[in-house]
């Protein structure tokens, strides 16, 4: 019997930023990718989410759905039999990151939408892969989203809540990865979330910066595989 798994992508993703964890999980795993385009909150992103969701399922975020994950599991963390948390933090933003993420809003409003994408590449990649037509994929990702949802996108993270209070408090089998070379969420914030959920296993993705699901998916497809076995 396949699992039924919710996938929650990152800012300016989509399922692509799955699909080459999926396919080999096809014999595993029964996929539902969440939309979390159409909300400018993590509270409305997850309640939406869970709408559509199965009665039971995995959860897994990257990044902002990392965020969506933890809100999730304040909301309904029954219905949640195992969670995954790639490449994120249970940290709010600090002032100066949301006074970055203010800017970026800024610059789309006056239309510069595609350079804002383009200048978010080198915090989101390895270096060995920017120059490559993998960068180009996430390129393309972040276009076919647009304007309006990451404006919508950078206002729920900007106002997430602090997630470190509930860590203790999650019960099911946890996987925690993280790129080795993740400059925007680095390894010590996977660390120290693991040090803090029960029941945490930690997985380093080598080659792999902060979209480790596309840059290195065998090692996180091995990873997933494992966690639900658990």
């Amino acid at each position: 019997m396949l699992t039924p798994i919710v996938l929650l992508p990152g800012l300016l993703c989509d399922s692509r930023l799955w699909r080459d964890i999926v396919v080999p999980l096809s014999d595993t795993i029964a996929p539902m990718v969440a939309d979390l385009t159409l909300d400018d909150s993590v509270s409305a992103m997850a309640s939406r989410t869970l709408a559509a969701a199965p009665a039971r399922f995995a959860l897994a975020g990257l990044s902002m759905g990392g965020y969506v994950a933890l809100e999730i599991m304040r909301q309904a963390p029954e219905r949640v039999t195992h969670l995954a948390l790639f490449d994120t933090s249970a940290r709010p933003d600090t002032d100066e990151r949301r006074e970055a993420r203010r800017k970026g809003i800024d610059s789309v409003k006056i239309g510069k939408f595609v350079g804002v994408s383009r200048s978010l590449l080198p915090s989101l990649l390895a270096k060995r892969n920017l120059s490559t037509p993998l960068a180009e994929e996430v390129q393309a990702m972040a276009e076919r989203l647009g304007q309006d949802a990451y404006i919508r996108q950078q206002w729920a993270i900007l106002n997430r809540p602090d997630s470190r209070p509930d860590l203790p408090s999650i019960k099911v089998p946890t996987l925690i990865g993280v790129g080795t070379e993740d400059t925007l969420t680095p390894p010590a914030l996977a660390e120290e979330m693991a040090g803090t959920v029960p029941h945490a296993d930690i997985v380093r993705f080598a080659k792999s910066g902060h979209l480790p699901t596309m840059e290195n998916p065998k090692a996180v497809a091995d990873a997933v595989r494992n966690w639900l076995a658990r």
